[in-house]
């Protein structure tokens, strides 16, 4: 994986077309920003109940947005980044069909987990109460086949996302049959989705258990055989990323935006910066991406201390919910269906209050810290909630899933907050300095990033009371790169 800035995107919502235009797109007006991308499921169909992730067919790419040979050619573009929904399969796909129809006789049958699978006498309340879901409600799900018989899969989810039996001679089939499809059609880095839930076993929490961790590293290295990259998308507790990441090429940094976020609102760098002297370096940073701000990740988990503690959550959640008027409490919890119990859902930048200076340094910080740099498409325009979608459809993370054109995306390109982040991706990119060692010194409301390369020091400074920040570059004399503040007023 490169060490530059990658984009995170579907490709519909973001080029108002297929694979062709999303290609055209980031050679054209997006040229010189991304050495990769994060294309979200593009499998058929991409408009199912969540948004691509219960595909009926993951072997399929939608016909609406193109075919296989246009991956491979949009590959040749960028690294191009696919999810492999290691968890679960929609309950409209074909094998699950199959199953619904002939019962044990399916050769299906033991491709998706059942409760008798795992609690062959039926589960406890007592066991029920320690698995660990992040939507509130059963993991279970009644189905019933053909002859009449009402059978309980696991549905970790929704209703409609059928859990996968993972050790079973099916579920290992369907797994290698994915990877190698990515495999030969270019894909070089696999974003292994829902995996901290993939392995259940019985009173546990069902949830990055022992055998969870071998699962990822068996799978990671199936890949590596492969030639493909993996990342570990994991929601928990910090230290939770940081046992993943040793296991896996990169784990997401999910602490990071929660903790910018309460940098900017407190202006004290204290929690942020403990956080970055600690955290893994072999992580992809994110401010947004298609789900919501993870909360979970910077919290407390039980008796585990979190970077933020109880007091300081809520007062980040409130903080959100005032800065957008309120729009992220109607997208987030019981407001909206889809509901997550760990994320607020919100654009980034309505979570500054439309800040633009904030949200620069936001951006400037994910940049220098220890990292492979992603940005959501929402995040490069700098877009405003889309309640108009939300009210439309009730699922909360469609606040931040806008449909764009071709047309919208380049009237946002020419605000002022765009063409800062822009100038901020094309120093990530090119700046010799990121490939050197990191450090960082802070106190308060004031901090400094630094990257010592062989050649030069580059240096992210700012004040949080003063509202300065620069970017400098130290060689034999000091030069200044970026002035966050002359950037917005276009000087």
């Amino acid at each position: 994986m490169k060490n530059q800035v990658q984009l995170i995107t579907y490709v519909d919502r973001l080029s108002g077309g297929g694979f062709n235009t999303l290609e055209s797109l980031v050679k054209n007006e997006l040229q010189g920003l991304f050495s990769g991308a994060h294309v979200l499921p593009f499998f058929y169909p991409i408009d199912g109940s969540d948004a691509g992730f219960d595909p009926i067919d993951h072997s399929e790419v939608d016909a609406r947005l193109g075919a296989w040979h246009d991956v491979k050619s949009f590959a040749k573009e960028v690294e191009v980044m696919a999810d492999l929904i290691v968890n679960h399969m929609s309950a409209q796909s074909p094998e699950f069909l199959d199953v619904l129809a002939k019962g044990e006789k399916s050769p299906y049958w033991d491709l998706f987990l059942k409760e008798s699978d795992v609690f062959p006498e039926g589960i406890t309340s007592q066991q029920a109460e320690l698995i660990y879901r992040p939507r509130p409600g059963s993991c279970f799900s009644n189905k019933t086949l053909a002859d009449g018989t009402v059978v309980k899969f696991w549905t970790t989810f929704t209703d409609n996302q059928i859990d996968i039996n993972v050790n079973s001679p099916a579920g290992k089939a369907y797994l290698e049959k994915v990877l190698a499809l990515f495999a030969d059609n270019g894909v070089k880095i696999i974003r292994l989705d829902a995996a901290g839930y993939a392995i259940k076993k019985a009173n546990t929490s069902c949830f990055m258990l022992d055998e969870t961790f071998e699962f990822i590293n068996a799978l990671s290295k199936r890949a590596n055989q492969l030639g493909m990259e993996t990342v570990a998308e994991i929601h928990s507790h910090f230290q939770t990323q940081i046992d993943i990441a040793s296991r896996v090429d990169r784990v997401y940094d999910f602490a990071l935006p929660p903790l910018i976020l309460h940098t900017l609102f407190t202006k004290n760098v204290t929690a942020l910066f403990h956080w970055l002297d600690i955290a893994p370096r072999n992580c992809l940073t994110v401010l947004d991406t298609h789900d919501g701000i993870g909360i979970i990740d910077a919290g407390p988990m039980g008796v585990k201390p979190g970077l933020l503690n109880a007091d300081e959550i809520d007062n980040l959640v409130e903080t959100i919910h005032k800065n957008s008027e309120g729009q992220s409490r109607k997208a987030t919890g019981a407001a909206a269906s889809n509901v997550d119990l760990y994320q607020v859902n919100c654009s980034y930048f309505d979570a500054l209050a439309q800040n633009e200076w904030d949200y620069l340094l936001a951006r400037a910080i994910q940049f220098f810290a220890p990292g492979v740099p992603q940005v959501y498409y929402g995040g490069l325009l700098a877009l405003e909630n889309d309640m108009s979608l939300l009210g439309k459809t009730n699922v909360g993370r469609d606040i931040n899933r806008p449909y764009l054109t071709r047309e919208s995306v380049l009237q946002h390109l020419d605000k002022h907050v765009v063409s800062g982040l822009m100038a901020l991706i094309k120093l990530r990119n090119l700046h010799p300095a990121f490939n050197g060692e990191f450090c960082l010194v802070g106190d308060e409301c004031v901090g400094q990033l630094k990257w010592i390369g062989t050649q030069s020091t580059l240096i992210l400074q700012f004040d949080l009371h003063r509202k300065i920040a620069q970017v400098f570059e130290e060689t034999d004399q000091t030069r200044l790169l970026l002035d966050l503040n002359s950037m917005l007023t276009g000087e």
